[in-house]
């Protein structure tokens, strides 16, 4: 008798197993199926066409105080060669390139460009771009069924347009995440709002400006914390690209997530992990220059190969600038390996204004 019990104890532990690991493959497939988003990968360089070529000598200016500070004030590269009518921008921030590209756009159409004209078009097409954001994210969420009430969140969301991570659109992303870990919450009887908001949230820490790459998950957290996310969803976000550290979860919508996050990524063709790598690379050096003293801004430029960054004028004397190229020359050589050499320039600018009346 106790070998039959042993016997049809183990028949129907074998049979539970395959039936949930057939359960399992096909909640799974259902979810891939029903998301199918596709991915457009972004480049590093943006084309504005122009009327003419006389253009190109107006964009320049005198003496290329145009270029100057057009370059200055974006962060972005402008390519002008003999191809007819078109300029290049090049920048390996997509953000950064799309303020410049309507920038100068707006400057082109406008036809008076001169160093003045040109810091007031790219102040005011930054605030139209913030405001791009917003409707960028409210998209997004109406897309996958969600409710977020919070502004400033859904510029955050909408920023992810914007950026890549491994060749992959994280806007794009995040949102067949969301859909994938809504539908195997559905499946499995949790709350599909919370792996949905999970999901789409996973990545909002990329967005921030000026914190480093390697806190997204942790920035993330605290901006899910800030609008008011349940810990459930904050835990979810924080294991979502490390599923395999997750020793503290706090609900089966972390593991949710995190497999989701896994199948969008594991997708041929979802990932280019060398443009990602030549972006960390970029950022890094970036972050390098921003940490120091007196630094406002950064911008790491030809493919890297140069960093130009501004300082205050009123904590940074010419001397202390000599001094803060060559200390940040010095941190660049020992934390990064690169080809070639890195071109470091220090911009230390005076600038009084009156008005005549």
């Amino acid at each position: 008798v106790r070998q039959e019990s042993a016997a049809m104890i183990k028949d129907i532990k074998d049979k539970a197993r395959l039936t949930a690991n057939q359960k399992a493959k096909e909640i799974i497939i259902q979810a891939i199926q029903r998301s199918a988003i596709s991915h457009v990968t972004e480049s590093t360089v943006s084309i504005v066409e122009l009327p003419d070529d006389d253009m190109k000598g107006r964009i320049i200016g005198r003496e290329g105080r145009n270029i100057r500070a057009f370059e200055t004030a974006t962060g972005v590269e402008v390519l002008i060669d003999d191809t007819p009518e078109l300029v290049m921008l090049s920048g390996f921030d997509p953000i950064r390139r799309k303020i410049a590209k309507e920038a100068l756009e707006t400057l082109i159409y406008d036809g008076r460009i001169h160093p003045g004209r040109i810091e007031e078009v790219i102040q005011k097409t930054r605030e139209e771009i913030e405001e791009k954001f917003y409707e960028e994210g409210e998209h997004a969420v109406l897309e996958i069924g969600l409710h977020i009430a919070h502004k400033e969140l859904l510029q955050t969301i909408g920023r992810l347009k914007y950026h890549t991570s491994r060749g992959q659109n994280l806007l794009q992303h995040s949102i067949e995440v969301a859909m994938l870990a809504g539908y195997m919450a559905s499946e499995l009887g949790l709350d599909v709002n919370a792996a949905k908001r999970a999901g789409l949230l996973h990545e909002i820490g990329v967005a921030v400006e000026n914190f480093p790459a390697t806190k997204a998950a942790e920035i993330a957290v605290e901006l899910a914390k800030k609008y008011g996310e349940t810990p459930i969803v904050q835990n979810a976000i924080y294991y979502a690209n490390h599923l395999d550290e997750a020793t503290d979860t706090v609900s089966p919508i972390t593991i949710i997530v995190g497999v989701a996050n896994e199948i969008s990524c594991a997708r041929p063709g979802a990932e280019k992990s060398m443009l990602e790598s030549f972006f960390k690379r970029l950022r890094t050096l970036e972050e390098i220059a921003n940490s120091f003293m007196g630094v406002t801004n950064s911008y790491a430029i030809q493919a890297g190969r140069e960093i130009r960054i501004m300082v205050e004028h009123e904590s940074v004397d010419d001397a202390q600038a000599e001094q803060l190229a060559a200390a940040i020359s010095n941190k660049i050589q020992s934390s990064l390996t690169y080809p070639g050499q890195i071109k470091i320039t220090v911009i230390r600018q005076y600038r009084t204004i009156d008005f005549a009346k």
